[in-house]
């Protein structure tokens, strides 16, 4: 399946330069805007942008003097012109949607040009998998650049992945039409002690003139730290605060700051700019991680730079970090952005730029939402069964598989327990004293267990540990094959029988997030592709999702999109505790740890 590549400047440049000097009649013209110029940081009344070849010919005053009879007219009728959205970091399979259907959610949202690190799916079905990714993301009505993935696994040693990322797999994507850059360097240790493995991996996207995507998540910004930026990651989404965005901006990186479904680290962040009066050039603005239920209700980059406006950021600012300082970063200033000659003829029309309702989407020249609705066509792969059949858990699983032994003779056992940060990506590393009952160590109180299980080679392993935070009571378990980034599977329960069923439920799907009380399954999100996204419409996995966040509620837990911390409990590159198919991980350290402290 093959994408009619966009032509590209030079490809159409005698048409806009006949259009701008009034010798042809534009395709498009937008009469009566205000000019929302992120090149200077000016709101310009009265003018005209004129489209042709999907590009900008020309932003002026007035554009009757090429526009024809046959030009589409666009009446702005004094609402702001501005730039589509950016999204500067980003996992499609986060939403739990395929690129076409993700691209359907967003694009009324105002978000024209994406870039996305499908990782995810890299750790399922490695290279062909980003391979699927890339080619549905190329056939869409918007820009959906991809970043190739750098860590699976993400940290060598401590997991086991379905694919393993290679250096010869960078190179070989670094020649794809869609591939930007490289994706998140999560083995933050690997480059800071001079890996060979991720040195290549970065060495071959630097000589292919693309940028190395950040990922570095320790508190630690001496040593270790500047020796991961001399390694060549150009930006970092995961700091959470304004230390963090600072020191990334002093060092030369771009400072990502992200509003997720879960991560809400812009208003901890931006003050960088707000009130400590950095140059807001090096500071961009991205979501990481959205799931369908976000989108569907609250919007996307849309939604971001409300809420950096409402954290006292200057409206036009805070645009500038969702359009221009994004293309910038990414060496595609001249292709989009911003509302000038040539760049990609990607408009949002508004009344208001501090909330930001969005009237109408133009993307590459053609209208593609108008007032909440997408019109554009969101072509679909043809995914393949290999990408269909991916949950292997070699047998069905019973209530033995979760047990916990004690140690011989003990009454009580003291446990090493995740401990969930409401609305954080990282976790807490804490301890607790839990009952021992028939020779098993039971959860107790907010610790609950989790679960490990591994599902890309039917091997039937099941690593068992404790996590405390979700608050949940009652017989009850929750799992979900998105189990970032390793995406085995992740069983949370206070009951070693319902996490049986929730498991076995998810195998006999292909996939997705089920939730088990008192026998019953109370909810199903079905993610049939690679056990990551549906290709279903996101409304409609916006609704199995809602219901799947109102029956974790009715379980007691009432945390903020808890569903997000669920599904990184298995993330070994973020601090401070995770659980991997080898065991319970300490990230600080990047040490595996018992999950029971022996007495001395």
């Amino acid at each position: 399946m093959n994408a009619k590549p966009f032509p590209t400047w030079p490809d159409v440049a005698s048409r806009l330069i006949a259009v701008a000097a009034g010798r042809e009649p534009a395709d498009m013209v937008i009469r009566g805007g205000i000019w929302v110029n992120v090149q200077t940081r000016e709101c310009l009344p009265g003018h005209d942008i004129a489209i042709a070849a999907g590009r900008i010919a020309c932003v002026v005053p007035d554009a009757a003097y090429c526009t024809g009879p046959a030009t589409e007219i666009i009446e702005a009728e004094g609402r702001y012109m501005l730039p589509g959205l950016c999204d500067a970091h980003m996992h499609i399979e986060s939403g739990m949607l395929t690129p076409a259907e993700f691209a359907r959610a967003v694009i009324p949202h105002g978000t024209t040009s994406m870039f996305t690190d499908p990782h995810e799916i890299a750790n399922v079905l490695g290279l062909e998998g980003v391979r699927m990714m890339h080619d549905e993301a190329l056939l869409q009505a918007v820009n959906i650049f991809t970043q190739m993935p750098s860590c699976a696994p993400s940290a060598p040693g401590l997991e086991t992945t379905g694919y393993e990322i290679s250096p010869e797999d960078v190179a070989e994507a670094m020649t794809w039409p869609g591939i930007v850059g490289l994706g998140e360097m999560m083995n933050f240790p690997g480059v800071s002690a001079a890996d060979p493995k991720m040195l290549a991996e970065i060495a071959a996207t630097q000589r292919a003139g693309k940028t190395v995507g950040g990922h570095y998540a320790s508190p630690d910004l001496g040593p270790a730290f500047a020796a991961y930026v001399a390694g060549g990651p150009a930006d970092d989404h995961e700091g959470t605060s304004e230390r963090d965005a600072m020191t990334r901006a002093r060092q030369g990186m771009r400072a990502m700051m992200r509003l997720g479904s879960a991560w809400y680290d812009v208003e901890s962040q931006i003050t960088a700019v707000t009130e400590k009066g950095l140059d807001p050039r090096n500071f961009i603005l991205c979501t990481d991680d959205c799931h369908s239920a976000t989108l569907v209700n609250e919007g996307h980059m849309n939604r971001v730079v409300r809420h950096a406006i409402a954290c006292g950021c200057d409206p036009l600012i805070a645009l500038q970090m969702a359009t221009i300082n994004t293309a910038t970063h990414f060496g595609l200033e001249r292709e989009i952005g911003s509302l000038a000659p040539g760049r990609r003829a990607d408009v949002i029309l508004s009344p208001d730029l501090t909330t930001l309702p969005i009237d109408m989407v133009i993307a590459r020249g053609r209208v593609v939402a108008r007032n909440g609705v997408c019109l554009a066509d969101c072509p679909h792969y043809a995914w393949p069964d290999s990408a269909r059949n991916t949950v292997h858990l070699g047998h069905a699983l019973g209530a033995g598989d979760f047990e916990i032994a004690a140690p011989a003779g003990a009454n009580t056992a003291r446990a090493n327990v995740i401990g969930v940060v409401e609305n954080q990506a990282p976790t807490k590393a804490l301890k607790a004293d839990l009952p021992v009952r028939e020779g098993l160590v039971e959860g107790d109180g907010e610790v609950c267990q989790i679960a490990l299980v591994e599902r890309h080679r039917a091997t039937g392993g099941v690593v068992n540990a404790f996590v405390s935070g979700f608050g949940y009571k009652g017989r009850m378990a929750m799992a979900s094959t998105v189990a970032h980034d390793s995406h085995h599977m992740i069983v949370v329960g206070t009951d070693r029988e319902q996490m049986a069923l929730a498991a076995n439920r998810l195998a006999g799907v292909g996939g997705g997030i089920t939730l088990w009380r008192e026998g019953e399954e109370l909810a199903l999100v079905e993610l049939p592709i690679a056990g990551l996204m549906s290709d279903s419409p996101a409304q409609e996995v916006a609704a199995k999702a809602t219901q799947m966040v109102e029956a974790m509620r009715a379980c007691g837990c009432t945390l903020n999109n808890a569903y997000m911390q669920h599904s990184l409990l298995a993330l070994v590159v973020i601090p401070e505790l995770r659980l991997s198919d080898l065991g319970l991980v300490d990230v600080r350290s990047f040490q595996k740890i018992p999950v029971l402290e022996v007495p001395s």
